[in-house]
């Protein structure tokens, strides 16, 4: 789990990785992070999906598998976000 302070908007979400040393840590741990396609060329450590749609056999056999093992927390987060209560909730976490 990881909280930080505030960044500009117009950061990129692996720019903010970056400038906050996520990617260096990941690095240094050995530990390996499944992430979305806007991660793509972060390193080693943090895997992505290939961009392409057209991907050649031996592609989508790792692409198949990322999708599966995502899949379970990218459903649990839309669902999360169709909550109105925690779209009006207005307090302090």
């Amino acid at each position: 789990m990881w909280v930080s302070g505030p960044l500009p908007g117009a950061v990129h979400d692996l720019a903010a990785a970056r400038i906050l040393g996520i990617v260096t840590e990941l690095a240094a741990c050995g530990l390996v992070v499944l992430a979305d396609k806007g991660y793509a060329g972060a390193g080693e450590y943090i895997r992505s999906r290939y961009r392409d749609g057209t991907s050649p056999p031996r592609r989508r056999t790792p692409t198949g598998a990322h999708v599966r093992l995502r899949g379970p927390g990218d459903r649990a987060n839309a669902q999360l976000k169709s909550w109105r209560i925690l779209r009006k909730l207005r307090c302090c976490p």
